[in-house]
């Protein structure tokens, strides 16, 4: 299950976020280069069904298309430029599917899959995820999440040994996260900052679930969540967490 994860534990958010456009092999292979242990990137799906590795419900902000994301086929997307709006050196960047994710770094680093259908919750998108990681015999090196506790349970129906960890809204918002996710087999809870303390850290360890916290890049906020004992961390920038939060 989650016992052969490392601790503490630092996820590349959306890749090298902080130096390559997010969500791209770019900043998957920048990551790992850097010597991050782990990744953690978003999927949906396309028309057609394909898995593709996009935050946003729409094409707008990270791509030099518009509109919906699972409104378009995969042979669309693939004409996008999704490197271009970080940095001219990244122009023709592409939007990565799945399968081309697991192909390049299959068994190097561990992956946080966040399950993103969040406008589309009843699209299938966790069958289709489940199909690849069983494809690529990729069981051990993958992480479920997701503010959807409908989405972990499907996973753990799916897939009952890979581990899931439930995604919390900020503040007061996640209470039906927490509320929820008492009742759930859950691996790992991911709050957000400014939401843990001392007392949260324990209290969900002592469910023998694993704290990974979302998205810190301040090096002084990792020292704190570190001296805490939290298990993890979710940043943009893995150098700095490789710096701060050890």
């Amino acid at each position: 299950m989650i016992s052969h994860f490392p601790t503490p534990l630092i996820f590349a958010h959306r890749g090298a976020s902080a130096h390559a456009p997010e969500n791209t092999l770019a900043a998957f292979e920048l990551a790992l280069k850097q010597g991050a242990p782990a990744i953690e990137f978003d999927v949906k799906l396309t028309s057609d069904r394909q898995v593709i590795i996009l935050h946003d419900q729409t094409l707008n902000r990270t791509t030099n298309g518009s509109g919906s994301v699972t409104k378009q086929p995969f042979s669309a997307l693939r004409e996008l430029d999704a490197g271009s709006w970080f940095s001219d050196n990244y122009r023709g960047e592409k939007i990565p599917s799945l399968a081309e994710v697991f192909e390049l770094l299959g068994k190097k680093i561990l992956m946080n899959v966040e399950l993103t259908n969040y406008a589309t919750p009843f699209d299938g998108l966790v069958h289709e995820v489940a199909k690849l990681v069983k494809k690529h015999g990729l069981q051990e090196y993958v992480l479920f999440s997701s503010f959807f506790p409908t989405n972990l349970a499907v996973a753990r129906w799916l897939l009952p040994s890979v581990p899931r960890g439930q995604l919390i809204l900020e503040g007061n918002s996640g209470w039906w996260q927490r509320a929820v996710g008492t009742f759930m087999k859950l691996e790992a809870e991911h709050p957000f900052s400014t939401d843990v303390t001392a007392e949260s850290v324990k209290r969900t360890q002592a469910k023998k679930r694993r704290v990974h916290v979302w998205t810190v890049n301040d090096p002084a906020e990792m020292r704190r969540l570190r001296s805490l004992g939290v298990d993890g961390i979710f940043t943009d920038d893995p150098l700095i967490g490789l710096e701060n939060f050890k």
